[in-house]
């Protein structure tokens, strides 16, 4: 490997080429401007190019400049992430996790209390999101979000943790004015922002035809759809892992056997680089195990 530019030189020249001016560098960096500028000097020197303009009163980035300084500011944000989260995990063991806020509330915060009896000495950090976590970021070390099937080749080490089985749900009430798939049409349906293909889905594998699958109330999220479920706003799908609970208190209820399996499951997914890391593999097993359970 060709030997690259120290460390100091790369730090200066994104400072002062992010903002425009080697004397705001020098302070953001606690040095002197002329340290700066030396800096600046020797990585040109290093590059064989000049990275800025220079006049007895301003600076400006060269093409070669802009384009360098696009190149380096991300690995340089990730690699002082990472020096972070090294540092911070002399102090603690600390692993960040990311999921949507529905599966959050429903299934990790219920579980929540024993995974800190198992690992008080993690500080184990929870974070929602309706979007898949961003790894390269190096923010979060493990998700739980939907499975697409290209994890593997984003660089993702990926697994199922629970099937997504889904089926129609309301309050008792409710469900003894419902006998068969067609009643459907006389009652409200309850859609989530998140999963907008539920009643569809559920529709057609069902084989019920002559009902609006996009008609009724909509909800930004599923948790808030069940919620009015529960209060007898309508009919909702409900994810089996997620409403097991609601289920078994009789807050909501079946009217029909027919469930619908998703082929885009719940998953487990952490960076392919940290799948061996030891302190991420017990809690990964820790997770497996009480999705086993049920």
């Amino acid at each position: 490997m060709r030997p690259l530019p120290s460390a100091t030189a790369l730090q200066a020249f994104e400072a002062a080429g992010r903002l425009g001016s080697f004397l705001l560098a020098a302070r953001e960096l606690n040095v002197t401007p002329g340290a700066v500028s030396r800096r600046i000097q020797a990585l040109e020197a290093h590059l064989g190019r000049p990275l800025f303009e220079r006049d007895h009163k301003r600076v400006a980035l060269t093409a070669s400049g802009d384009e360098y300084l696009r190149d380096i500011q991300v690995p340089l944000q990730r690699i002082a992430a990472s020096t972070e989260r090294l540092r911070a995990g002399h102090r603690a063991e600390g692993i960040s996790v990311c999921a949507y806020p529905t599966f959050a509330i429903r299934w990790l915060i219920p579980r929540w209390g024993r995974l800190h009896d198992r690992y008080p000495q993690i500080d184990i950090r929870l974070s929602t999101s309706l979007e898949p976590a961003a790894f390269d970021s190096g923010q979060y070390d493990l998700a739980f979000q939907i499975l697409r099937g290209d994890e593997a080749r984003r660089g993702l080490d990926a697994e199922t943790l629970l099937d997504i089985d889904t089926y129609p749900v309301c309050a008792p009430a409710l469900a003894e004015r419902i006998h068969a798939p067609s009643d459907l049409a006389a009652h409200t349906l309850l859609h989530s922002a998140p999963r907008p293909g539920d009643w569809p889905q559920w529709l057609d594998a069902a084989g019920v035809a002559g009902i609006d699958p996009g008609g009724g109330l909509h909800f930004e999220t599923t948790n808030l759809a069940w919620h009015a479920a529960i209060e007898g706003l309508g009919v909702a799908i409900g994810v089996e892992a997620l409403v097991a609970e609601d289920l078994a208190a009789g807050r909501l209820v079946r009217p029909f056997e027919i469930r619908r399996r998703s082929r885009h499951p719940i998953g487990m997914v952490c960076a392919a680089g940290k799948a061996a890391d030891p302190l991420l593999g017990s809690v990964r097993d820790w997770f497996r195990a009480e999705a086993a359970a049920g």
